[in-house]
């Protein structure tokens, strides 16, 4: 999941304060799939800093957890989805759950809260690839916990996109939210199974997605600050999507007699780049409304109350795939170094703080691969371009993005310099058939960052021996 707003850039650049995080139901996902990644006891540190006591991983990566041991944070540890198949074998499941979960199970270890079986597996995208499997890889986790006695404290959940219910054309609102006819008596036994367990459902909603999947969505209805034309549902207005699809989720729940659920937030954010409407301001606008939302525990006109969310995400992540949109790789509330890229009003009571940015961060040598303005033969520059943005992130470059007022000389630039940053500013990723050349001249101007690239930091992950059964055919998975 960088648009720039200058006003905002100049409202917090270089001025950091610590605060205290008034707002209970909030976490983060602390996403990793970035071709420089921080260590993990810097986001820890960074985490702490900013009073941040809930964290949500896509993963179980060691290096993670034994940074989070002993910091009394909530943590949802997670099954990818390619590890499913194997999930279905009881035997396997225990295993995955004494390596991941009971192994932290200590005094001043790991607070494992939940565990997060797959993610969004029913993802029309997926073409059903995981539709039989992620049901048994479920139970066989939850059952996994129970028998080793954490079975009370960790709950197994499965974190599912917005796209597994809906509002019939016939009655669009949410009171008529049922659940996605192909895969509606899934769904129910699901949701039976976990309600037995008192495991929460867990979904992802973003307003953000509504807006760039139709052009002719009503801007202001996308956040929280109130729209001249709200939605009418049996005398109830909806004034903000996100609002009107937690009440469609809802409604479907309670058609299938469960509408007591618990329901967690999984994944709620704004991207900063990569979109005309992925930029800074309207990320302040949207985290603005949601945290005054949260800290005034309203909740939903159907489901008043507390709302336990996850704000997705943490830190920009610049080698997710794009498939989705370019704004993909800058969803991060912090910037890839650690860096606040805007305030955030997290008291919910209008009082601005300014989050605590990473402590300790190393940087590569502050070097910039540029196009030489002595090169002579173009007539291959498109190709060279083309070559850098492939094996590092252009996405800045894009229409309405951060970048996108850069000349052709400019584009050329940032192009070399991003693949020059994510080869850790080696020798000869700085030639493109003698087009580029190294400079200690930064060429950032504007909202254009040309970045430093982090010192590299290599994650330990412990790869279970008997994982090694893949999924075949299907798509590059996303977070």
């Amino acid at each position: 999941m960088l648009k720039h707003g200058v006003l905002v850039v100049l409202v917090f650049v270089g001025y950091w304060v610590h605060h205290t995080i008034c707002v209970e139901g909030f976490g983060v996902n602390w996403g990793t799939m970035a071709t420089h990644k921080l260590e993990p006891k810097i986001v820890v540190q960074m985490l702490k800093d900013n009073g941040i006591k809930k964290v949500k991983l896509f993963d179980a990566d060691k290096s993670i957890m034994d940074a989070l041991a002993g910091n009394g944070m909530e943590v949802m540890v997670a099954i990818p989805n390619d590890q499913l198949l194997s999930m279905t074998v009881y035997d396997r499941a225990k295993d995955w759950v004494r390596r991941n979960v009971t192994r932290y199970n200590f005094k001043n270890g790991v607070n494992i809260k939940y565990v997060a079986v797959g993610n969004e597996p029913f993802l029309t995208a997926y073409n059903n690839s995981f539709l039989n499997i992620t049901f048994p890889a479920l139970q066989n986790i939850q059952n996994a916990l129970n028998e080793a006695g954490v079975g009370e404290f960790v709950k197994a959940t499965v974190p599912l996109n917005a796209d597994v219910y809906f509002s019939p054309e016939s009655n669009p609102v949410p009171s008529a939210g049922r659940f996605r006819t192909d895969i509606a008596e899934l769904m129910t036994q699901i949701v039976q199974f976990m309600s037995k367990n008192q495991a929460p459902f867990t979904v992802n909603i973003y307003p953000f997605l509504s807006l760039y999947a139709n052009e002719h969505f009503p801007m202001d209805f996308a956040f929280f600050d109130g729209t001249p034309n709200p939605v009418l549902d049996n005398g109830v207005e909806y004034t903000n999507v996100f609002d009107a699809n937690f009440d469609t989720l809802y409604s479907a729940l309670k058609a299938v007699g469960y509408g007591n659920m618990a329901i967690l937030v999984g994944e709620v954010g704004w991207p900063t780049d990569g979109d005309k409407n992925a930029n800074l301001n309207n990320a302040y606008r949207f985290y603005k409304g949601l945290f005054a939302k949260l800290a005034s525990n309203r909740g939903t006109p159907l489901r008043p109350g507390y709302i336990e969310v996850y704000l997705f995400g943490l830190i920009d992540e610049d080698a997710k795939s794009i498939a989705p949109g370019s704004f993909e790789r800058h969803w991060g509330i912090f910037r890839y170094d650690g860096q606040p890229k805007f305030p955030m009003v997290i008291s919910g009571q209008g009082q601005e703080k300014h989050l605590a940015a990473a402590k300790n961060v190393q940087y590569l040598p502050k070097r910039w691969c540029v196009l030489n303005p002595n090169a002579k033969n173009l007539s291959k520059l498109a190709d060279n371009i083309d070559y850098a943005c492939t094996h590092s992130d252009c996405t800045s470059l894009g229409y309405g993005s951060s970048c996108n007022n850069l000349d052709a000389n400019g584009n050329a630039s940032y192009a070399f310099n991003m693949y020059y940053q994510v080869q850790n500013q080696l020798d000869l990723s700085c030639d493109f058939e003698g087009l580029a050349m190294v400079t200690d001249k930064n060429l950032s101007q504007g909202t254009c960052n040309f970045i430093i690239q982090t010192g590299e930091y290599s994650f330990s992950h412990e790869v279970l021996p008997e994982i090694i059964v893949l999924l075949s055919g299907f798509m590059f998975l996303l977070m």
